[in-house]
């Protein structure tokens, strides 16, 4: 079922990507990744179960094309909706199930008809449900089972527009349900009193008590499904008012302002339409074409994707999502090369939704001056520090103390801690213990980049143009990225290319740049996990063969790291 569901899934996006139905073969060829042409008989055959299945898709001769959400363009007053509500089990469809259904039936802009059931799970409430609900297991017992209960509500809904208070959860659970009795999901336009409240009634919390209240809604929402279904027909009827004061005339009109800010972002998809599923970097533009965002992706496609399906992106991405008006994309051989090139690029451009994102200009180093210790941006031996907060810290904690390295101090540092502690001096104990907690985070990235910086590696990645590249890291940096010869492993290095990126190795001088640094990590995050198409080749026995080399460096390092 999973599998019909993301093939049905990916024909949306390429009739999307397409703005217009596609052909059978082509369609199939292109989801289904066949490596050669397909009869369209052949094709229909292999698309027939997501397309007839799936209620966004419909057949149109031997071409595969988006079906009309039905009932968006009847006027407000004309449209039947059916407002319901569930009460269920738990959280999530497929695993909670149903236990209540009620619904009303609004007709000419008046509540019409009731339906309320009780649905038997198959299974014993939650005690936390329970007591929500005020439901009992004994009248769940009694009840006709879930998939009954759903048949009949499927059939008092109709062809009736769906309206429901934080649609998305409930339509979820029915989608699951009408999934198991028919194999398709539901054929309905929706309408979500969330997203519209919040559209109309501005910060007014939306939560569908205190919709009530505002509204007075004669019914009382008690977290039973009929009552609480009623009392969000009121609201519904409230808000379709506020909306004609707007201007909407249609369904559509009003589906469009209950859309929420992800949905309102969907609209924008077809900015990553033509990606290509390859490792790359990709740039958020605004109308000013200003760089909003930069990021990297293993699969340039899915990744930007995501970003218009995906309701959990944090603030600064949602705020360039908002002022999106183009998205270039870069393709590389390879992830690290593509990280390689995102740091490059934020450096540079200073993107305002990367500022969570490495930023050397803010890092710190540990210096002397004079007796005592300093925290600043000049690059020095003890460095460079993400947090100056903690890099002032571990300045002052070390400040007055005997130390050769900063790691000297620590045992001193805590007996001192526990002095102060016995003397009951304790708001000098808690000032020395949040220094020593500075000092240690600072310790900590220190020993890790020391270890990096000790690294001596070329790791082997793929190109572009079907060839190799190699990244060589040695001295505290990444030295150079050079173009390899297609030859075993243990012979890479011998090569013209592999001679002349040793050669920069030789001629590079050790740094400490945060720079450097940066690169160091990114490095480090791909010897942790070195994926299937990277192998590494340490410098120093670059004479031997290279492929039992990447497997016994990769665990060295994780153990270490």
């Amino acid at each position: 079922m999973q599998l019909r569901l993301d093939s049905a899934d990916r024909l949306v996006e390429l009739v999307e990507e397409r703005r217009g139905p596609v052909a059978a073969d082509e369609a199939a060829r292109l989801v289904l990744k066949l490596g050669a042409p397909v009869s369209v008989a052949l094709a229909r055959s292999l698309l027939a179960e997501a397309v007839d299945s799936d209620a966004r898709l419909r057949w149109a001769g031997d071409l595969v094309a988006l079906r009309a959400g039905p009932g968006e363009g009847l006027l407000l007053e004309e449209a039947a909706y059916v407002v319901f509500d569930l009460e269920t089990t738990g959280l999530r469809p497929g695993v909670a199930r149903p236990c209540e259904f009620g619904a009303v039936r609004v007709r000419g802009l008046e509540l019409a008809e009731r339906f309320q059931t009780l649905a038997n799970p198959g299974a014993r409430l939650q005690p936390a449900v329970a007591a929500l609900t005020g439901l009992r297991d004994e009248e769940l017992r009694r009840a006709p089972p879930v998939a009954a209960a759903t048949r009949r509500f499927l059939d008092f809904a109709g062809d009736a527009v769906l309206v429901a208070h934080n649609a998305r959860f409930d339509l979820a659970f029915l989608d699951a349900e009408t999934m198991r009795l028919t194999g398709r999901r539901v054929e309905a336009t929706a309408i979500d009193t969330v997203g519209l409240a919040r559209r109309l009634l501005g910060r007014r919390p939306a939560n569908l008590a205190s919709l009530a209240r505002h509204v007075v809604t004669a019914a009382q929402p008690c977290h039973r499904a009929l009552p609480d279904a009623e009392a969000t027909a009121e609201i519904l009827l409230f808000l379709i008012g506020l909306a004609q004061e707007r201007g909407a005339r249609t369904v559509g009109d009003v589906v469009e302002l209950a859309a929420t800010r992800p949905r309102r972002v969907h609209r924008k998809r077809h900015l990553a339409f033509g990606a290509p599923p390859r490792p790359g970097v990709y740039l958020f533009h605004d109308a000013h074409d200003q760089v909003l965002y930069v990021g990297r992706a293993r699969d340039l496609r899915a990744r930007l994707r995501s970003y218009f399906r995906s309701e959990r992106q944090r603030p600064a991405v949602e705020a360039a999502l908002g002022a999106l008006e183009r998205v270039e994309w870069r393709e590389t051989g390879s992830e690290l090369e593509a990280g390689l090139e995102e740091l490059r690029l934020i450096r540079e451009l200073r993107p305002p939704a990367n500022a969570r994102s490495a930023r050397p200009d803010r890092y710190v180093y540990l210096r002397r001056r004079g007796d005592g210790v300093v925290c600043t941006s000049q690059p020095g031996p003890w460095g460079p520090l993400r947090s100056r907060r903690d890099g002032r810290l571990a300045a002052r904690a070390l400040e007055g103390v005997e130390w050769d390295e900063p790691a000297d101090a620590l045992p001193r540092l805590q007996a001192k801690l526990k002095r102060l502690a016995r003397e009951l001096r304790f708001e000098d104990a808690a000032r020395l213990r949040d220094r020593i907690e500075g000092l240690e985070v600072a310790l900590r990235q220190l020993r890790e980049l020391e270890r990096l910086r000790a690294l001596e590696v070329c790791l082997v990645v793929p190109n572009l143009d079907g060839g190799r590249r190699g990244v060589f890291v040695s001295k505290g940096q990444v030295v150079c990225v050079r173009p390899l010869p297609d030859l075993p492993s243990n012979r890479l290095l011998l090569s013209l290319e592999g001679r002349a990126g040793l050669a920069d190795v030789a001629r590079a001088e050790p740094t400490t740049a945060p720079e450097a640094a940066d690169e160091l990590s990114l490095v480090a995050q791909v010897l942790r996990r070195p994926p299937p198409e990277v192998a590494v080749l340490p410098l120093s026995g670059w004479k031997s063969s290279g492929s039992g080399h990447s497997a016994t460096l990769g665990a060295s390092w994780s153990s270490t790291a």
